[in-house]
């Protein structure tokens, strides 16, 4: 007899992946008796050593982090706290930042194309007034970050397409705490300008009706993001 797919609510409470890496590392953290103030191996040695990959690691870490078991040091690596009880803390379920981009990576290139197909000049302007806004709050984390989802809401618009629209406002959800955290350690002047000329080229292309260039400056733009949050 065929194996009948799970229902929906039981994959739903399947434990993340990060959420299991995490639980390996406390472990790891316990069975080698590192300290609070010392340090973990390096995140290579680390994910060699559980066998996982590096981005599933960092996502692991991070929740690890808001959970006060560890402390990332830019430039350093990433120590027990202090203060670690190694508790059950956990930032509330979801997917991880790199689940988020990869499912993104999927759509939005694919609605920036569409949009280069069907927007109208009032919708462009809308893509513009959002790219401006952005420009206009490089200072202002809160606003700038606002500034960024109307950007891409903008382009689900001008696709035409309603249902898109729910879907990126859904995955512009999905960015919860881990998300958050990862881009704190990773945010500088220099990301902010480039995800500027990201937008840029994305707009241009939407302009421009180039459906082929807005689908590659998507691309682009959110390969050049995921890079940026793997890097280590």
């Amino acid at each position: 007899m065929r194996k009948m797919p799970a229902p929906p609510d039981a994959i739903a409470t399947e434990p993340r992946l990060y959420r299991v890496v995490s639980s390996r590392i406390e472990a790891l953290i316990r069975e080698e008796n590192i300290k609070p103030g010392e340090r973990l191996p390096a995140e290579r040695d680390l994910a060699t050593k559980l066998g996982v990959s590096r981005t599933s690691l960092r996502e692991a870490l991070i929740a690890l982090e808001l959970g006060g078991v560890v402390e990332v040091r830019g430039g350093s690596g990433v120590y027990v706290s202090e203060q670690a009880a190694l508790t059950t803390a956990r930032p509330a379920a979801g997917p991880g930042p790199f689940e988020v981009l990869a499912a993104r990576r999927m759509i939005e290139v694919e609605v920036a194309a569409l949009a280069a197909k069907n927007a109208t000049p009032a919708a462009v302007d809308a893509i513009l007034v959002a790219v401006e806004e952005m420009e206009q709050n490089q200072d202002n984390l809160g606003e700038n970050e606002s500034a960024d989802r109307n950007f891409h809401l903008a382009i689900a618009r001008a696709a035409g397409n309603s249902a898109l629209v729910g879907v990126i406002e859904y995955l512009w959800a999905q960015r919860g705490s881990l998300w958050h955290k990862l881009t704190e350690h990773f945010q500088t002047e220099e990301l902010r300008q480039l995800t500027l000329l990201d937008h840029r080229a994305i707009l241009a292309a939407i302009a421009s009706h180039d459906v082929a260039g807005a689908r590659s400056a998507m691309r682009a733009h959110l390969d050049r993001v995921t890079r940026t949050f793997s890097r280590g």
